[in-house]
């Protein structure tokens, strides 16, 4: 009996000294999970990151709590924040992924694509570039010849630094001077096209509605495929650039996390794949085109995506 009273002592012992592990030893999550996202509320991400919220909620057994966190280039203020976040699966995050793969290259970050484990890639935003109905171009190859031949520069509304730096790109080879202005979101590009302030600019699935009501004119698809509700809309790679604006989006976390938690993480992104609402969400309301869902996928296209732009950076 006192062998015995001796050894849960000495136990008890034990858990006092690592009570965190076995905590989390004893079920992941046991509170709460807090996730961070890179835009206002009612932005697009911002509708994504609620409903995947809701879907981890049933999955995990435990509520998530939406943090909006906006800023930097292209969600780096949310990315520095989990970047600096325990790695114990409470802190997840939302981004666009050009806030691990571009801006590390091009803006001064405290983080690296490898400060984080990629749980799933969750979506592509699509995005184009549109122009005033008015203007006599069906694409930006055309627009850009007829800026040329003019001798007329053009004004161009951007989003981030990618797509404001892929134009540049764009414009030299191209020989047209190119004015630059900065927006605040998708509907301020639409308001300065339609009003005449810019000659083009850069938006995502809002163009849609705004193409088929007549409003904009779509001169080019900028993602690496056509639009879903725009296919005769040529790529910019189709129209002659080795130029894309890749705008999926991740499911991140720090790097470190235990197995037990990637584990279960894993397990709640798989039941997405058939999870007929949240997919349809995603396609219907916010018109985004599906991707694989999974952490093999998404670090594939993270490694990769990071590489390309680290030649782009490095480009005389």
């Amino acid at each position: 009996m006192r062998k015995l009273s001796a050894l849960l002592l000495g136990a008890a012992f034990i858990v006092s000294l690592f009570p965190s592990s076995f905590a989390r030893a004893a079920a992941y999550p046991d509170h709460p999970v807090k996730l961070l996202t890179m835009t206002k509320p009612g932005a697009q991400i911002d509708l994504l990151t609620r409903a995947l919220a809701e879907q981890l909620k049933n999955g995990l057994g435990q509520p998530v709590l939406v943090s909006n966190t906006p800023g930097g280039s292209h969600g780096s203020v949310m990315a520095t924040e989990l970047s600096a976040s325990p790695a114990d699966g409470y802190t997840l995050g939302v981004s666009a992924t050009a806030a691990f793969t571009y801006s590390p290259h091009f803006v001064k970050t405290k983080y690296g694509l490898g400060d984080f484990e990629y749980i799933t890639l969750l979506g592509l935003n699509q995005s184009g570039i549109i122009c005033h109905p008015g203007k006599p171009w069906a694409t930006l190859k055309e627009a850009f010849a007829w800026a040329k031949k003019e001798g007329k520069g053009l004004t161009y509304m951007f989003q981030g630094s990618d797509d404001r730096d892929a134009m540049k790109r764009i414009a030299a080879k191209e020989g047209v001077k190119l004015s630059l202005m900065p927006s605040t979101g998708g509907p301020s590009v639409v308001s300065a096209v339609m009003g005449g302030h810019a000659d083009l600019g850069h938006t995502g699935a809002i163009l849609f509605d705004y193409v088929f009501g007549g409003k904009v004119k779509c001169l080019a698809a900028t993602t690496p495929v056509r639009l879903s509700e725009l296919p005769d809309i040529p790529t910019l790679r189709e129209q002659g650039w080795d130029e894309s604006v890749e705008m999926y989006v991740v499911l991140a976390a720090p790097k470190g996390l235990p197995e037990d938690v990637r584990q279960r993480l894993g397990e709640a992104v798989d039941a997405l794949r058939d999870n007929k609402d949240f997919n349809a969400f995603l396609v219907e309301k916010l018109r985004m085109r599906p991707v694989d869902y999974g952490a093999d996928a998404a670090r594939r296209y993270m490694e990769e995506a990071s590489a390309r732009y680290a030649e782009e950076a490095a480009r005389p």
